[in-house]
């Protein structure tokens, strides 16, 4: 199969004092997801951020100018915005995005399956949040972006869907070497794999230094993978070099290119996750539970 490319420009945590090549501001991130659409990529997982304090933020006004920037080159990228709880604990506050419609509407939307402690913070979905995420996300049509940290994680995506609350075919992100979650072993991935609800397609993140060797191993095992600041400030495992976007996203293609591997379009991911087709038509159409009887 062809290889997902989730694009992670900017996330939650780095900042102009760690790294200059993080986009903060809305004209950033458009910029480099340009930028990154013209090296090759298949998705874009999207943190907004306060174009003041540069902290960031769930503000749908400040998300749709970002989706309405990507979508002046790109009418069909996949754009998922980011729900976390790491900042945001109230439902409103984290659905918020999910507002948006027409064609600032975004196709996905992130649901982190369970609780989880970072390094220094927690990032805080308990089950009636994991839930309400997931029910907001059908009501409106936009598919949730499963992240697992851990094996526990895989089996609540198969509780979820055993509920109705997420139906196949379905996106999930493995992310691998937090120190509270799984590690960046083949084995702690193999299984979270193996144990994923049917019909789920998958890419692997790995935090800081294990980006390179998990996005290495997911391309070889014919999965996805997830790239960028967000996950990894750093070029080398050895902190000598700040990366920038484009740095990672070329090193993907060049592992892709020795495993043969073409970079999946847009469009194709869109008609593998039955996404209406873009072009102004985003999300997906899900049944009326009413209507099953």
């Amino acid at each position: 199969m062809e290889l997902i490319v989730n694009f992670t420009p900017t996330g939650m945590i780095p900042t102009k004092e760690m790294t200059p090549h993080v986009p903060i501001s809305v004209g950033e991130i458009v910029e480099e997801v340009q930028r990154a659409f013209e090296i090759g990529i298949t998705m874009v997982h999207l943190h907004a951020r306060d174009e003041e304090t540069g902290v960031p933020t769930y503000r749908a006004e400040v998300y749709g100018p970002i989706i309405e920037g990507i979508r002046s080159f790109s009418t069909d990228l996949v754009l998922c915005v980011s729900l976390s709880g790491r900042n945001f604990k109230e439902l409103e506050k984290r659905a918020e995005p999910l507002q948006l419609t027409g064609d600032l509407k975004p196709d996905m939307g992130s649901l982190t399956l369970s609780s989880l402690n970072f390094v220094q913070h927690a990032s805080l979905n308990d089950p009636g949040m994991v839930v309400a995420l997931a029910r907001e996300m059908r009501r409106r049509g936009i598919v949730a972006e499963l992240e697992a940290f851990d094996l526990g994680m895989v089996n609540y995506a198969r509780y979820l869907e055993r509920k109705g609350l997420i139906e196949p075919p379905h996106y999930c992100n493995l992310l691998l070497g937090n120190i509270a979650s799984a590690q960046p072993d083949p084995l702690h991935l193999g299984v979270m794999v193996r144990d994923l609800p049917a019909n789920t397609l998958w890419s692997v993140a790995g935090l800081s230094a294990a980006q390179l060797p998990m996005n290495a191993i997911a391309i070889a095992l014919g999965g996805g993978v997830r790239v960028g600041l967000e996950d990894n400030i750093w070029y080398d495992s050895g902190r000598s070099r700040l990366a920038a976007n484009t740095d990672l996203l070329r090193r993907v293609h060049s592992l892709a290119n020795i495993h043969e591997r073409s970079v999946m379009k847009p469009t194709q991911l869109r008609d593998l996750l039955k996404l209406e087709p873009g072009n102004g038509h985003y999300g997906r159409i899900f049944p009326d539970p009413a209507a099953d009887g």
